[in-house]
């Protein structure tokens, strides 16, 4: 059987200060999240497309693990690779260090970049535009969060022209040491798109969510709750039907509004819950 075709434009990534890495993609594919994103926190990311071979995916990592760099990691795929003419990989180490490699078969357009912190790669595109749109919108958005601009380089690689089959999914892979759920997690962000006629567009949309739920603002910045902010948030609670205990009848909205890791006790409220609140 065939592999899998997934011609697709993709940025493998990190911010070094934070801690993270990560992967967005894009392709006329069904479900693209499921073949080219892998990262682990601290050791680096891997792309995956063009003939995908997926096992790239974990035995690239393994190579980060042991300490090799982005290159090396790179030529040791691909040279153990019969099919490696038919494969293209981004690859981001532990360091930023970063390689791309588009096999001599791939379909054109096809081609990447690297660059301190990133790799992109595309196949199957307009042109090369789309891969440079990817590159500069990676350097050009240097001190927001990495899942933002590794969106804003999705957006910008698709208004550059994209896959020229179209669009199909889309997806965004971020980890960070502890960074997920609760802190008992390294997956800080992982959302997919798997079939829509806008994948970019709904990826972006997801991520506000996310954001929304579990995003987190310095508690010096949280608002004291005095006396009178008190009564509203009972009086608020007590309309959309949550009575007793404010603490507790706080802990349930929150929870039932999936808000519950913006939530720390009733002494200060995060300023996004209370506006949410208040929305209601």
């Amino acid at each position: 059987m065939a592999e899998p075709l997934v011609a697709t434009y993709s940025i493998a990534a990190c911010d070094l200060a934070a801690g993270q890495w990560g992967v967005a993609t894009q392709s006329k594919f069904l479900a693209v999240g499921s073949v080219v994103p892998w990262a682990e926190p601290g050791v680096g990311a891997v792309a995956t497309q063009a003939y995908a071979n997926p096992r790239y995916g974990p035995a690239g990592l393994a190579l980060l693990r042991e300490g090799l760099g982005a290159q090396e990691v790179t030529d040791r795929l691909t040279g153990a690779d019969d099919d490696r003419d038919h494969r293209q990989l981004g690859v981001v180490d532990g360091r930023g260090g970063s390689a791309s490699f588009t096999g001599s078969k791939c379909m054109n357009w096809a081609g990447g970049q690297a660059g301190p912190c990133f790799a992109a790669q595309g196949n199957i595109l307009v042109g090369a535009e789309t891969v440079t749109a990817l590159a500069t919108t990676f350097a050009a958005t240097a001190g927001k969060a990495l899942a933002v601009r590794l969106i804003e380089c999705l957006a910008a690689a698709q208004a550059a022209g994209g896959d020229r089959r179209g669009q199909q999914s889309a997806a965004l892979l971020v980890v960070e040491r502890d960074g997920g759920y609760g802190g008992l997690s390294d997956v800080l962000v992982d959302l997919r798109v798997d079939d829509h006629e806008q994948p970019v567009t709904e990826l972006a949309r997801l991520h506000d969510i996310h954001s929304l739920l579990f995003g987190q603002v310095p508690k010096a910045d949280w608002v004291e709750v005095d006396a009178t902010l008190r009564a509203e948030v009972a009086e608020r609670l007590l309309a959309l039907g949550y009575d007793g205990e404010l603490d507790q009848a706080f802990a349930d909205w929150a929870g039932t509004e999936n808000l519950e890791e913006r939530v720390d006790g009733i002494e200060r409220i995060d300023p996004v819950v209370l506006a949410e609140l208040r929305a209601r």
